[in-house]
């Protein structure tokens, strides 16, 4: 008779062998890997409380299951059956997850996931697919040049190490290519390697040309399946030289410019739309009739005004076909007057123009002392504040690089002017002297008391400003004394002195000199009593000159009426003579 423990072994044998229960609930599930990854699959079973182990097994094409792993509930022991192809590869989590490192395509199978009981075995089946992205396409076999109007091999697209296999699809600037007789033919094949189960793609086109894929490019590409779906990749583009009579000549410009200025170097390129394209031209410049025989390019430098026209090129044997471009040179002219360094004196007049010439508008920007006016300068008369370095900036501002600015330096000069002032304090202690001097260049100032002729040191200047400064001394005199002033420079030395009465002594203040603002104001005050004065004699003068002739036509008048009467008394005298010889 049999043991109990024999007949349950047997039983649990024959039950892992034919075992296709499946846990309810559980359906197909697919584990998609790319190849060279690590396959990951979760076992999808809750683990029952008397679990006695674990199993991964897979299936044969024919259905017989190949055991690959084994891991006891109890004694958390892993084993791996000996599988060659499996041989290093895997690993068996705790919670019964299977991994496969390094995915090929043989991976490819039906796995399954047993966890065994003592009177049971749950099944949870996984399908693994392995996909496997090919190679970039590459266009090879290039033909060396296309002709028009004939089909030649264009070349061979190939991708390779594909799994499964793709599909290859040419393009022409884009747009894809379909077969159509006489015109497009593709060829398409596939190989896979035995080894490696990885399939090669092959697609040949051949192609009729034509003058429309002049520098068009012709790319192909692959289309796959991977883990997440559908994909592409493209190839890099081919352009092929298309050979095709010269039809048509055009003619460029180089570097493309927006606009050309006076100075720029200048290159014509002509081109034929033939392939090969010609290599010699005749060019033809403004206004002179016979070309001139190049290569396809021809070279002006340093080009003037005087260049601007119509350029042409054509081709040597057939000048019928001519082709031909506008250039303008742009051009910009400033003269400014009187430029450099100019010297005046103040109170002089300097009329300053700055005259543009230009092949369009330009703006123009005056700038004193880097600060920008906002009008052109003009002096009628001269002061010291409009010294200064002047530019006139003029700019096209449509070409680029074409400004032109010429600068004026004006000094404005002047002798020395002095105006002395005095001041007693309110404490009635001392007194404040001051001369005040104008004058370009600086003039320098010295004190003297006139008699002793001894110089005074101690004083206090202003800062120097638009030609204008003072010094400053305070004295206590005890006597009556006169304080002379001294300003010195290049162009004179002025002298001006000023009698200072003891500091016992009560004297009328000198005012002080009145500032620039000031001094405009009571030039402005004094220019309206000016102009009411003036106002005032020419109405003076018309109502005189009005009265005038009022009184000379009256005598006129006067003088008549009396002639009239006189010749009227003539004329009775007449008339009673007239009656008296009559009787």
């Amino acid at each position: 008779m049999e043991s109990k423990g024999a007949s349950s072994c047997r039983l649990l044998f024959c039950l892992l062998i034919s075992a296709t229960v499946l846990r309810p609930g559980l359906g197909w599930y697919t584990v998609n890997s790319a190849y060279g990854d690590t396959i990951i699959m979760p076992c999808r079973l809750d683990v029952p409380q008397n679990l006695m182990f674990g199993k991964w097994k897979y299936e044969k094409p024919d259905g017989s299951p190949v055991f690959i792993a084994f891991r006891s509930s109890t004694k958390k022991s892993v084993q791996y059956d000996d599988v060659p192809e499996y041989k290093d590869r895997l690993s068996l989590s705790e919670n019964y997850t299977l991994s496969i490192s390094n995915a090929r395509i043989s991976d490819e199978k039906r796995f399954v996931c047993m966890l065994v009981t003592e009177d049971n075995v749950f099944e949870a089946p996984t399908i693994v697919k392995v996909f496997k992205q090919p190679s970039k396409p590459e266009i090879v076999s290039k033909a060396l040049f296309l002709e028009t109007e004939q089909l030649k091999k264009l070349g061979d697209c190939i991708s390779e190490d594909s799994y499964p296999d793709g599909n290859i699809t040419w393009y022409r600037n884009g747009k894809v290519l379909h077969p159509l007789e006489g015109a497009v033919v593709i060829i398409f094949k596939k190989e896979m390697d035995p080894v490696t189960q990885l399939y090669t793609m092959t697609s040949t086109l051949e192609y009729k040309t034509t003058k429309a894929d002049i520098q068009m490019p012709f790319t192909c590409s692959v289309t796959y399946y991977g883990p997440s779906g559908q994909k592409t990749v493209h190839s890099e583009q081919a352009v092929f030289d298309i050979y095709y009579p010269t039809e048509q000549v055009i003619i460029q410009v180089l570097p493309p410019k927006t606009a050309i200025k006076e100075g720029d170097n200048i290159t014509l390129k002509c081109l034929g739309n033939g392939n090969p394209p010609p290599e010699e031209f005749l060019f033809y410049l403004p206004g002179q009739p016979e070309g001139i025989r190049s290569s396809n390019t021809y070279t002006l430098t340093d080009v003037r005004r005087n260049a601007t026209g119509d350029y042409k090129c054509s081709l040597i044997d057939k000048k019928s076909m001519i082709a031909s471009t506008a250039i303008t040179v742009h051009y910009l002219d400033l003269s400014l007057n009187p430029s450099g360094e100019v010297t005046r004196q103040i109170g002089d007049a300097l009329p300053v123009s700055c005259t543009i010439s230009a092949s369009r508008n330009a703006t123009v920007v005056w700038m004193k002392d880097n600060i920008r006016l906002r009008s052109s300068p003009s002096f009628s008369s001269l002061h010291y504040q409009d010294a200064g370095n002047y530019v006139c900036e003029t700019a096209l501002q449509e070409v680029e690089g074409l400004k032109k600015r010429e600068s004026l330096t004006l000094i404005v000069e002047g002798k020395p002017q002095i105006k002395m002032t005095k001041k007693t304090d309110p404490s009635g202690l001392s007194k404040t002297i001051i001369c005040h001097v104008e004058g370009f260049p600086k003039p320098a100032i010295q004190w003297t008391i006139t008699g002793s002729g001894s110089v005074i040191n101690q004083t206090e200047e202003s800062p120097y400003i638009n030609g204008r400064y003072y010094s400053k001394i305070i004295i206590s005199p005890e006597e009556n004394v006169t304080l002379t002033c001294t300003a010195e420079n290049q162009l004179e030395r002025t002298v001006n002195s000023l009698n200072v009465s003891a500091i016992s002594i009560p004297e009328h203040d000198e005012a002080d000199e009145i500032s620039d603002e000031n001094r405009e104001k009571v030039n402005d005050q004094a220019k309206l009593i000016v102009g009411i004065v003036v106002g005032l004699l020419l109405a003076a003068l018309v109502a005189g000159v009005v009265y005038w002739l009022y009184m000379k036509k009256s005598k006129t008048a006067s003088k008549h009426v009396n002639k009239d009467l006189g010749n009227m008394e003539e004329n009775k005298k007449l008339e009673e003579n007239n009656h008296k010889t009559e009787a």
